[in-house]
């Protein structure tokens, strides 16, 4: 990283109005995702509460410390956090809200004030949800199958499903708004394929939001009215089909996994281009392959069924397409790779998740083949197996990106840099942490331990002793960011414009950046990723 004395701007974002009410009623895109950052990481800590609360129970073989009762609701809740409140939201609501006009030469987003009430709307789902969640709690899964959420289940299933529902109109608004910015708002010159590989993973996010998240709401809105009303929509013993729930839960949230993978995979896309000075080879193809995966996303909801009695013809197409929707992922992994060969590869902190969040997603995606052949789904189902692959994907995917990303542009949001010592120091945690916590986990799936139980046989007890190990070595790496960015924010040294010598219009202007972004509209004549030859042995 190259030293930088530039001083501060006067005038940004962050000093236009001090108050509480400045921020609560704010119209500045910038200022909103600085509250989605507030409040996701609030949600993100309860749901790692719970899952520190649930490697504790598995430390030992026998259910010793919570009641079976109690274990169902911490794994649900955790869930529920973990998915609808943090993954969804953190990185469109995060460094889409704040990047996305910026990188296109955009004064804000195309619905200023709609973009402050998708903030509201998100908080008033999540009172309903921790609502449940301090009365009687949840325990229905993270999916809320029928007919034990519908009829069975004595737990705060209504305010739950009413919290999520909610919230989805959040998801809603939030990817109209993105898709209107794009079409309408690039400033001139910022062509389609001038466009940051970042603004198109957000436009196809945006898209499976717009198109997804309705399906969600109207199945919550079916579940809850069953529950309250006992109409006979999902339970078989009033003429309810409960499979019908999981066709409509999937049809929304295999898609919704590519809501929380896709942006990451745009951060990576970034990540990499700047840690290696090159363009991103077959810009193209990745920006493509962003809009294949949202289409083909909504195609392969069934492989979660192979065991619901689905037929075996059906499965054999879901099973195919599970393996078609892995090609423009894959395409994603090859071309990253083929952008850092001969690059000048840095090893500054966001380049190191960038890198760490290519071996985890690969070991994610792969393993994903696996639960794609019905042979091998119909012996891994409901085990740590799918835990794990999960996992990989989600936390070395989704949370590693936005790690990556959050030290990438934290001297653009706040004009510090942080120590990068620590930033190096918390990545390697993070990555042995992780691993430590989850590979344990393919091994117990292929050995048949099932999830969502809190015993299991004596002869598991190491693989589930490493995990818990590990997962006390993860919380370390995802806790030490929290203070070092937090004293860097106000005491870290001024980091000037452009700390990282990258392209893009929002190393183009001030750190932090004016509260219209720009002080006159710029003119792109150039492509994007335009960096000059690398230089042998650079150091970024």
């Amino acid at each position: 990283m190259s030293s930088n004395t530039v001083l501060m701007p006067e005038r940004h974002y962050l000093n236009d109005g001090h108050s509480l009410k400045s921020w609560l009623l704010t119209k500045d895109h910038k200022r909103i995702a600085l509250l989605y950052l507030f409040a996701v990481t609030f949600f993100f800590l309860i749901g790692g509460a719970f899952a520190a609360m649930i490697r504790l129970e598995l430390a030992t073989p026998a259910g010793d410390l919570v009641s079976d009762e109690t274990y169902n609701k911490m794994f649900t809740m955790h869930g529920v956090m973990m998915v609808f409140f943090f993954l969804i939201p953190v990185v469109p609501a995060i460094l889409g809200n704040f990047l996305l006009p910026i990188m296109i030469g955009a004064k804000d987003l195309a619905f200023p004030k709609l973009n402050l009430a998708s903030w509201y709307i998100y908080m008033l789902g999540s009172f309903f949800t921790l609502y449940a969640i301090v009365t009687s709690g949840l325990d229905t899964g993270w999916t809320f199958y029928t007919p034990f959420s519908s009829t069975a289940s004595t737990t705060a299933v209504i305010p739950a499903g009413i919290g999520v529902f909610i919230n989805g109109f959040s998801s809603i608004l939030t990817g109209l708004n993105f898709i209107v910015t794009v079409h309408r708002m690039r400033a001139p010159g910022m062509t389609w394929f001038r466009m940051p590989l970042f603004v198109w993973a957000h436009y196809a996010t945006a898209i499976v939001m717009v198109l997804g998240t309705p399906v969600i709401a109207i199945t919550l809105v079916m579940l809850v009215a069953e529950r309250a009303f006992h109409f006979g929509i999902f339970d078989p013993a009033v003429g309810g089909d409960p499979v019908l729930f999981q066709h409509l839960f999937w049809f929304y949230s295999h898609p919704a996994v590519y809501i929380m993978i896709l942006p990451a995979m745009g951060v990576i896309s970034e990540l990499i281009a700047a840690g290696c000075r090159k363009q991103v080879f077959g810009y193209s193809f990745v920006a493509f392959s962003s809009l294949a995966i949202a289409v083909i996303g909504f195609l392969v909801w069934g492989h979660h069924m192979f065991v619901a009695g689905m037929s075996v013809y059906a499965a054999l197409v879901f099973s195919f397409l599970s393996f078609i929707v892995a090609i423009p992922s894959a395409v994603k992994v090859f071309n990253w790779t083929a952008t850092m060969y001969k690059g000048s590869v840095s090893w500054d902190t966001p380049m190191l998740y960038a890198i760490g969040f290519i071996g985890l997603f690969s070991i994610g995606g792969l393993t994903g083949l696996f639960l794609a052949s019905m042979g091998l789904d119909i012996h891994l189902t409901d085990t740590y197996f799918i835990v794990a692959h999960f996992h990989y994907v989600m936390v070395g995917g989704t949370i590693l990106a936005y790690l990556g990303g959050i030290h990438y542009w934290f001297p653009k949001m706040t004009g510090r840099m942080y120590s990068e010592f620590l930033g190096r120091l918390s990545a390697g945690i993070v990555f042995i942490g992780f691993n430590l916590t989850f590979f344990p986990q393919f091994i117990l799936g292929y050995l048949g331990m099932p999830r969502r139980y809190h015993t299991y046989p004596a002869d598991m007890q190491m693989l589930n002793v490493l995990s818990s190990a590990g997962a006390s070595i993860l919380a370390v790496g995802f806790t030490l960011p929290l203070f070092y960015l937090a004293y860097a924010w106000k005491y870290g040294p001024v980091a000037g414009s452009n700390p990282w010598g990258a392209v893009g219009l929002e190393w183009n202007t001030t750190s932090p950046p004016p509260t219209t972004n720009f002080e006159e509209t710029p003119v792109v004549t150039w492509d994007a990723y335009e960096y000059p030859t690398p230089v042998e042995g650079h150091v970024a």
